[in-house]
């Protein structure tokens, strides 16, 4: 499906850094709990199915992109205010999206 330039800018994505990374047993799939630091736009939450790859730990100061003006979502006990973007393999092993520099937290992407 073919989306209008105008379609695009309505995706909202923006840099933040991972500040904290907690269990999510809750969930139906093998999940964590994120708070991501926007920058001016604020700490958002979000539930991410990354733990086949990443280890709590070296995820706390990665940088990642999401989408923050989505709907917020509620995903078991927890609500969910962003997403976090990734690539998505058939084995459902998922490589997060993030900057290969450095970059202030809440830059657009654009």
């Amino acid at each position: 499906m073919e989306i209008s330039w105008n379609d695009f800018e309505k995706v909202d994505m923006r840099v933040g850094t991972v500040m904290t990374v907690s269990n999510f047993p809750e969930a139906r799939n093998a999940a964590y709990q994120l708070q991501i630091d926007f920058g001016p736009l604020g700490i958002k939450k979000t539930s991410a199915q990354i733990t086949k790859r990443y280890r709590k730990k070296e995820l706390v100061g990665k940088q990642v992109i999401a989408v923050i003006n989505f709907s917020k979502k509620q995903i078991a006990n927890f609500m969910s205010e962003c997403l976090v973007l990734g690539i998505m393999g058939d084995d459902k092993d998922i490589i997060l999206l993030q900057p290969d520099a450095n970059a202030q937290n809440g830059d657009r992407v654009g």
